[in-house]
């Protein structure tokens, strides 16, 4: 495995022309899948415009944002239908009611079938948007990983973040020496350029229905 390089890799904004994909609807939610290489809502640039909540808008123009996916990420995206379930939802995230599951196929063959990872993640200001460990300012960052099928030269797992930081999963698999194959942050070049994405999917996420409070869960199958 190669080292990683801090220089920015080059970046040219082409969103997938996919239609929305609803996995579930009601008064309340409307939870779609997110393709990776789409932004989960516009950047400030006038060619990043497009993005997940643009498109969704256009459908539903009453969608809310309530959460965001990483650009290169795919899978489960929640939003709300109304300002009352937007409040709902926002709650449930804040107090941890909320529970996500990931897939990730990563580099390297991990020892133990499972384990627990409980570093402190700031941003590393020199080099945004790239985060980091950091022991004297990092806000608490804890995730939980499980082996689901081993490779010969990588690995598939299943990521449980208990904390939700910018970058959590992708920071905290690198830091244990298992970066994520296709990370342009935190993978070094070889395994960055070992896959055409980042193979990183929120496969499912379980939350109170905003209208009743009916634990509901919501699944999206790995593309990977």
């Amino acid at each position: 495995m190669s080292k990683l390089s801090l220089s920015p890799r080059p970046f040219q904004y082409n969103p997938p022309n996919t239609p929305l994909n609803i996995l579930y609807q009601d008064d309340d939610l409307l939870v779609l899948s997110k393709p990776s290489g789409l932004l989960s809502v516009p950047g400030k640039a006038e060619d990043h415009a497009d993005s997940l909540e643009t498109r969704a808008k256009g459908e539903y123009p009453n969608a809310l944002l309530v959460h965001r996916l990483d650009l290169e990420t795919s899978g489960v995206f929640v939003m709300a239908m109304n300002k009352d379930a937007q409040a709902n939802l926002g709650k449930q995230f804040e107090r941890r009611k909320v529970q996500k599951t990931y897939i990730a196929r990563v580099w390297g063959i991990p020892e133990a079938d499972e384990g627990h990872i409980d570093l402190p993640l700031r941003c590393d200001w020199d080099n945004r948007p790239r985060q980091m460990v950091c022991y004297e300012h990092g806000k608490p960052s804890q995730t939980s990983w499980k082996v689901l099928e081993r490779g010969s030269d990588d690995s598939l797992l299943q990521l449980t973040p208990l904390t939700g930081r910018s970058h959590q999963l992708r920071v905290h698999m690198a830091e244990i020496g298992h970066p994520i194959l296709g990370d342009p942050f935190y993978a070094p070049e070889d395994v960055y350029q070992s896959a055409d994405r980042l193979l990183l999917h929120a496969q499912e996420i379980t939350l109170h229905r905003p209208k009743d409070g009916e634990l509901i869960t919501i699944s999206d199958p790995s593309p990977f």
